[in-house]
């Protein structure tokens, strides 16, 4: 039983919280146990760094709750804290106190003034309810979509999960709405053909120019289409986390809170300049390697 102040006795993942990327979440966490203390006022048995290593274990390699290995707290206690942190934007408020920080870093306001928008198909797993899924008719792929907004570094803005049979008009409506709710410095936003003209009335409504960004029909080649490679570069950095490989939650609010735990373990590696471990190599944990760029 993995319980407070243990944490030392078990050998490091690639995937664990360095002391310097714990400290960028922690005060976020203390301030939630703090608030959620039980009726006799114990604050709990596991180590709330504990818990948030497991949950960025799994979203790095992608394993079945109940296969979390044993040194980490017991996978009930996991879940339970993903569900609570999931159900009331605790995940959402780690994510976004990360993302103003390495706004800031780079030189930018907190706030973003532009967007660009995505979607992206995934199979899902069989513990999927029916009625969560569909068929995406331009890819031919039955499954969930996925749609993001991120800003013009790739940070994520707005995320959010639907049935793979949703029109992109819908997906981008809805991810409008939420970005013009969170983030009302938006004017301008960049979208591919598959974003009708509904998005873009519905984005006027909302004083957010939508332009719809065109691949160059001449190209014999594979091109990156301006402003859009950036929310398919993002997609393509989350698809490092194998638990995004496919959609195995079966709750679209838990594929949603599982990107937002993939892209906070992205920016506490760019805040920290940790490099990302990969199967090329077996760097430890929350290291660097010799003259090497911070990256993702």
């Amino acid at each position: 039983m993995r319980c407070a102040g243990d944490a030392a006795e078990r050998q490091p993942y690639p995937s664990d919280l360095s002391d310097e990327a714990w400290e960028l979440i922690r005060p976020v966490i203390t301030s939630w146990k703090g608030q959620h203390r039980s009726v006799s006022g114990h604050e709990g048995r596991y180590e709330m760094r504990e818990i948030v290593n497991a949950i960025l274990y799994q979203a790095r390699v992608g394993c079945q709750w109940r296969y979390l290995p044993h040194d980490f707290p017991p996978y009930t206690a996991v879940y339970y804290y993903f569900g609570k942190w999931r159900d009331d934007g605790t995940d959402q408020v780690i994510h976004d106190l990360l993302r103003w920080q390495v706004r800031e870093g780079r030189g930018r306001s907190e706030d973003p003034s532009a967007i660009v928008m995505d979607t992206q198909t995934v199979h899902v797993s069989v513990n999927a309810p029916k009625e969560t899924t569909g068929l995406d008719p331009g890819k031919k792929s039955r499954g969930r979509k996925r749609g993001i907004a991120t800003d013009v570094l790739g940070l994520l803005i707005a995320v959010i999960v639907v049935a793979a049979s949703v029109h992109d008009n819908a997906v981008g409506i809805a991810l409008l709405d939420r970005v013009a709710a969170d983030n009302p410095s938006v004017t301008k936003g960049w979208v591919d053909a598959g974003f009708k003209n509904a998005v873009i009335d519905h984005g006027a409504a909302l004083c957010i120019d939508i332009e719809v960004v065109q691949r160059d029909p001449g190209s014999k080649r594979f091109t990156p289409a301006p402003k859009r490679w950036i929310a398919e570069q993002t997609f393509g950095t989350l698809m490092l986390h194998r638990r995004l490989a496919r959609d195995y939650e079966t709750l679209p609010a838990s594929s949603a809170s599982m990107i937002l735990w993939s892209m906070t373990d992205v920016m506490t590696r760019r805040l920290t300049g940790a490099t990302t471990p990969t199967w090329r190599g077996p760097p430890s944990a929350g290291t660097r390697a010799p003259d090497a760029p911070p990256h993702a």
